[in-house]
């Protein structure tokens, strides 16, 4: 959108500058005329924004391809690629996860090892900057680096909005730019937010301003953004849905309380019901492929879950009103496996007017998504400042050794 009238001339150009670059970022290539039309500047100024950034180097303008009318065809614009990235890394249960991904959303590389059974967030740093060492060994040049961010799970923020964690004197950011002696200036988030911004970024909740993003994994966390924005609560602990009670005579938590609800929907609670080791996190999808084929056993565990996850779905809706619930992790493997458990639950329990428009959905990015919502966040200073001279008025010139 254009900026604010009462913007000095200066700042109308620089809002201006990212209002486009944010548009092709997101929307991919861009005929200069769409560009006229979609953020509502005339030709003569979205002509002069677009050689601003391709002198910048973080766009590239050409000509179409084809010809869809007749006259001088407007140039398309483009976000490079190929030049311009962030660097996303993860903090996942088992594994760490490198990426570079460019302007535009594009996985450019991706590194990763196992995380062993009991390593420390703390232990995770070292290894996650040995992954981005041997991932930028690859890249040219003159590529441009414009910032990093972490994705892990157990955050905490302080006083200041920084993501802390326990053992690391400092933030995780912090930590990462230290053991890597020049780092982007990394900014850490909850992985559930991170996931959920992805999704409402390019996933299947595009456009969708008032989402509830569901995680499984070894626990239930959610990403819950309202007016287009992340809800984090104090110090980053808003999202902890897994650790609502809603059966008080169900099994204890590690939390310390009783019936929390990821002990009824996490991937611990499908194995139990279905008889298998509720350790060996590989027998998740057999018992889904077993349900699918119609083992009985198998089936019944998976609808018992998927009755749990419409439970606890249900009061969340009558709580948060969303627009949409999306699934991910495992739950959006549960969620596909026992549908119609789950909306027949949706249903019966929530308030008819907060039911009637909800979208459920399964979501689409898969394990990338937090890496791609990484990337979303390290891009941000850019996008709201492409000609910043911290960020995109300097070029990388030297590979780390």
């Amino acid at each position: 959108m254009p900026a604010a009238p009462s913007a000095s001339q200066e700042e109308v150009r620089r809002q201006n500058l990212g209002a486009v670059l944010r548009y092709v970022h997101l929307h991919g290539p861009t005929s200069r005329a769409e560009l006229t039309t979609r953020l509502g500047l005339n030709r003569s100024t979205i002509g002069a924004l677009a050689a601003d950034l391709a002198a910048s180097g973080l766009v590239t303008e050409e000509a179409p391809t084809t010809a869809r009318r007749a006259g001088r065809p407007s140039l398309v614009v483009s976000p490079r690629s190929d030049r311009v990235y962030a660097q996303a890394l993860s903090i996942d249960a088992d594994r760490l996860r490198a990426a570079r991904v460019g302007l535009g959303g594009r996985i450019l590389d991706l590194r990763e090892v196992a995380r062993p059974s009991g390593m420390s967030t703390v232990d995770a740093v070292g290894p996650l900057a040995d992954l981005v060492r041997d991932m930028e060994r690859c890249v040219a040049a003159d590529a441009l680096l414009v910032g990093g961010a972490v994705a892990v799970t157990d955050t905490t923020r302080d006083a200041d909005d920084r993501i802390r964690i326990v053992g690391i004197d400092g933030t995780l950011g912090a930590a990462l730019d230290a053991e890597l002696s020049a780092g982007p200036g990394f900014v850490a988030g909850d992985l559930a937010d991170i996931a959920g911004l992805a999704e409402h970024v390019r996933g299947v909740a595009a456009g969708v301003d008032d989402l509830i993003y569901l995680h499984g994994g070894l626990g239930i966390s959610a990403g819950i953004i309202m007016g287009g924005r992340l809800v984090i609560g104090h110090r980053g602990h808003s999202g902890k849905v897994g650790h609502m009670v809603v059966n008080p005579n169900g099994l204890p938590c590690g939390c310390g309380s009783r019936g929390c609800w990821e002990t009824e929907i996490s991937e611990t609670a499908l194995l139990r019901h279905a008889g298998r080791d509720p350790h060996d996190r590989a027998a998740v999808a057999e018992v889904l492929r077993a349900a699918a084929d119609g083992d009985r056993t198998a089936r019944e565990a998976v609808e018992r879950v998927a009755d749990w996850l419409g439970f606890g779905v249900a009061n969340l809706v009558n709580v948060v009103n969303p627009d949409a619930v999306v699934f991910g992790g495992s739950l959006g493997d549960i969620f596909a496996a026992g549908a119609d458990v789950v909306r027949e639950r949706l249903d019966a329990m929530p308030l008819a007017v907060s039911r009637e428009h909800l979208r459920l959905e399964a979501a689409a990015l898969g394990p990338d998504a937090v890496l791609i919502g990484a990337a979303e966040l390290a891009f941000d200073k850019l996008l709201a400042d492409p000609l910043n001279v911290g960020v995109a008025g300097q070029l990388r010139t030297t590979n780390p050794a």
